[in-house]
């Protein structure tokens, strides 16, 4: 891995909050741990269609520069308020296969499934700090009414029968009023 690159996602974080670190870290269910601290839980589908991905995403899926990709974004909201913004990347041909179930999850977290199948694997996470102008900040911040000046990013690849999903999480202001 190259660390100096500025779009690089980093094997560990420094530097944050032991709130935030809390979120960032935890290799569990994120909708069960917001769950289980919320009132009020539910999820906000805001895109959902082929189209071509961007470079870090397409490198680490090991898919060709032009290749179409299922893009599924969403809002996990606490109440009435946004605590995570999902970006999720799932090659054309794992909707025919493996993650053939994605397709039709509506307003149902990517989660809720994930967990559920012990066959699932997941890959070790991975961190970025994101600021205005890259596209997971410039994405997640539309449902904000202030703007932070950068927000924390976590990702990692879930495979099952030899076809993976880019899961992405941007963590917003509102997680931190959650309990720990």
């Amino acid at each position: 891995m190259n660390t100096a690159h500025p779009q690089a996602w980093l094997p560990a974080i420094s530097a944050v909050s032991p709130q935030i670190r809390f979120w960032l870290q935890d290799r569990g269910s994120l909708t069960r741990r917001i769950q289980e601290r919320c009132t009020r839980f539910y999820v906000e589908p805001v895109f959902q269609q082929l189209t071509r991905v961007y470079e870090d995403e397409w490198i680490q899926m090991k898919l060709r520069r032009d290749e179409l990709a299922m893009v599924r974004e969403v809002y996990l909201y606490c109440c009435d308020k946004p605590v995570v913004f999902a970006h999720s990347v799932i090659p054309r041909q794992g909707l025919r296969g493996a993650w053939r179930a994605l397709s039709s999850l509506g307003n149902r977290s990517l989660g809720s499934m994930l967990f559920k199948n012990p066959k699932i694997k997941r890959t070790p996470l991975e961190f970025k700090k994101v600021s205005s102008g890259h596209f997971l900040y410039d994405r997640a911040v539309t449902r904000l009414a202030v703007l932070p000046a950068d927000l924390w990013a976590r990702r990692s690849l879930f495979t099952l029968q030899g076809q993976s999903i880019l899961v992405t999480e941007v963590f917003l202001p509102g997680i931190s009023n959650l309990k720990l």
